[in-house]
């Protein structure tokens, strides 16, 4: 089936269940780290630095592919998020290296669709392209937050790996910061 063809699927409408929000910072050409991982060229100092901090509050769990959260590994930070519920999906990984940090490494999108129908605060997917790409394709994404980073790298980590469908946003909000970095807010629209 070709890309442009396929459908978008959504979970049922259920007034109880929580927002999963893909909050992540990209470049102008749509990339969440340069191909190793860094982040050299986003800006890292302005008052978006501290809006993302406060941005915490508004949710309880969070959720990493395994090379987002090795980003925290390799600076020996095994619990990056304390203040949240945190699960890192991983098929290479045998063992959470941290008893806060639940590991989730079969049905996947069966622990997010669950994690969607508890009571709570909205859910976090802070990365990376891989993760977002298999919740996006499964309809269980329902915003997505976009912090972006006034530079351009040519290449390396896509905010999505692979096909995704064709699907419309509608920008809700929006706030410009003095360094150029512009935050958007995008509810995911349905089919």
């Amino acid at each position: 089936m070709q890309a442009g063809n396929r459908q978008r699927r959504h979970p049922p409408e259920r007034s109880n269940m929580r927002k999963l929000k893909y909050y992540v910072a990209t470049t102008i050409d749509g990339f969440i780290s340069h191909e190793d991982g860094s982040w050299d060229g986003f800006v890292a100092e302005g008052d978006h630095v501290q809006d993302f901090l406060d941005s915490y509050s508004w949710f309880s769990t969070v959720l990493m592919g395994r090379k987002t959260y090795q980003v925290a590994l390799d600076m020996e930070v095994t619990n990056p998020y304390p203040m949240l519920e945190q699960y890192v999906f991983s098929h290479s990984l045998t063992e959470s290296p941290d008893e806060n940090v639940t590991l989730v490494r079969d049905d996947m999108l069966e622990t997010v669709k669950d994690l969607k129908s508890q009571e709570g605060k909205p859910i976090w997917l802070c990365g990376g392209g891989g993760l977002a790409t298999q919740i996006f394709n499964a309809g269980l994404i329902d915003e997505i937050i976009l912090k972006l980073n006034p530079v351009v790298f040519g290449k390396g980590i896509p905010m999505f790996h692979a096909d995704i469908p064709t699907t419309s946003l509608k920008l809700k909000d929006q706030k410009i910061y003095d360094n150029g970095v512009i935050l958007l807010f995008y509810d995911v629209l349905s089919k």
